[in-house]
């Protein structure tokens, strides 16, 4: 049988079935909103309708097709590892009372002359500790709302300071999906990205605390209710033997093995096991609550719904809606690459982005852009991740800088866009419209910038080591 003559994909091809993915996207993410569907199937039909046009108009086969889906999946195996190894994370040191001493130790820097501050340092931890700048916003971001509306201080700026906390925990916490995320698609370790990240994201930090500081100053001198605060701190003290600082020592015992190296999957199994450890000796959990936990997740049976819902979370299987959409994305993603029609649309748009800062500035925008058209934060790491993966390589840049990127535009611009996933669900949950507190969630107004800066002056910019070219295959 005669092979049939493959043709080049051309950038009306790649506009073709990404348009193509955009509309189905809008139309089910953003037209059809009030229906709940989720990003899983918009994507298996644009995976269907690139193939159809690989096969129909390029000349690929199937086979072919099938060997660039599993190529794709298989570049990811090792995050999809981490997401459900940090399932049972998450699950274990709730059950061991790590994640609530986090939450209740810091609650106790609360002041009335630094709320803000406080506020955003406070969203940072918790978050940090759950990994989750949704859940963060949804619990103590509204108990921390409540106190500051009740000392005159605007909303607006309130929602901005708990979500400049939040999503700093997000992005710097190995816990989160989208940190995991990231760092998948551009080819690098979970542990490397996070610590790439720090010199964003913390300058971004230090800067908006500067500034919450500054707007703090007007409210110094009226007096905190700490009702809300305390209610919170007694039903965590209520529902575990003991919340003991000594308990913080389990995930410093985890960062101490990012600071020796030791690969992410074996240090956060220990992590994981260390939670079991705790809380069958602290809080009396049987072996059998750990491996259920670990497995389905924490239930929390407070009666305060504010810590139920920050606590009821974790296990194995919370992470496998995340693991299914990295599976649709990627299949969708390997069809694209496999054809050339990413390469195809990297290259227009790397004729005008020279360098490592058009480089750069190309991954933020085009990932802001996908934030704006597709109105999800995931999409927005997955495809630009996947259309500029190869360009940061043959630039000589290693794949860090690339998940830095990502996330420095991706995940923190996503809540700032109202018909974004995130942006939707902060106004409905702050009850603050996003154009309203945008102007004040200074950390995801600075992280693109600082990001674009360090992309301009080459600062932190790192080059492809030795050991990433001989993973990567390329000659020194």
């Amino acid at each position: 049988m005669k092979t049939r003559e493959k043709k080049q994909a051309t950038l009306f091809d790649s506009l073709l079935c990404l348009g193509f993915l955009v509309v189905v996207l809008v139309t089910c993410l953003v037209v059809l909103k009030e229906y709940e569907i989720s990003a899983h199937i918009p994507l298996v039909l644009g995976g269907v309708f690139a193939a159809t046009v690989a096969i129909i108009k390029l000349g690929y086969t199937w086979k072919e097709l099938e060997e660039g889906i599993l190529a794709s999946i298989n570049t990811t195996m090792q995050a999809i590892l981490i997401l459900l190894i940090v399932g049972m994370l998450i699950g274990t040191w709730i059950i061991s009372g790590v994640v609530p001493s986090m939450i209740y130790w810091g609650l106790n820097i609360l002041s009335p002359g630094i709320f803000l501050v406080a506020t955003t340092l406070i969203c940072a931890i918790v978050s940090i500790s759950t990994g989750s700048s949704w859940t963060t916003a949804g619990t103590i971001g509204i108990a921390l709302l409540g106190i500051g509306s009740a000392l005159g201080i605007p909303v607006q700026i309130i929602a901005g300071a708990i979500i400049s906390g939040a999503y700093f925990g997000d992005k710097m916490s190995p816990l989160s999906d989208t940190t995991n995320l990231a760092p998948a698609m551009a080819g690098t370790n979970l542990f490397d990205h996070v610590k790439h990240m720090l010199y964003t994201t913390v300058p971004a930090l230090v800067i908006s605390l500067i500034l919450y500081a500054i707007i703090g100053m007007k409210y110094a001198g009226s007096q905190i209710d700490t009702t809300q605060i305390a209610q919170i701190q007694n039903a965590l003290l209520g529902n575990y033997n003991t919340l003991s600082p000594f308990l913080l020592l389990v995930p410093a015992s985890v960062i101490i093995l990012v600071i020796l190296k030791v690969p992410a999957i074996p240090g956060l199994i220990f992590g994981a096991l260390l939670g079991g450890v705790i809380a069958v000796i602290f809080q009396g959990a049987s072996i059998a609550d750990v491996i259920l936990v670990a497995k389905g997740g924490y239930v929390s049976t407070t009666g305060m719904d504010f810590v139920d819902q920050l606590l009821s979370r974790g296990g194995l299987d919370s992470m496998l809606g995340t693991v299914s959409l990295m599976l649709c994305a990627l299949t969708t993603g390997g069809i694209l690459e496999r054809t050339g029609m990413l390469e195809a649309l990297a290259k227009a748009i790397l004729k005008v982005a020279k360098g490592t800062f058009g480089l750069i500035a190309a991954t933020i925008f085009t990932c802001i852009g996908t934030n704006l058209a597709v109105a999800d934060q995931y999409l927005a790491i997955v495809i630009p991740g996947s259309m500029y993966k190869e360009a940061f390589i043959k630039q000589g840049l290693s794949p860090k800088n690339l998940s830095r990127a990502l996330e420095d535009s991706a995940t923190i611009t996503s809540p700032l866009i109202p018909w974004n996933t995130c942006g939707a669900y902060m106004s409905a949950t702050l009850g603050v419209g996003s154009f309203a507190f945008l102007p004040f969630a200074f950390l995801n107004l600075l992280c693109p910038l600082i990001s674009l800066f360090y992309g301009a002056t080459g600062i932190t910019i790192s080059k492809l080591s030795e050991e990433e070219k001989l993973e990567l295959n390329i000659e020194s």
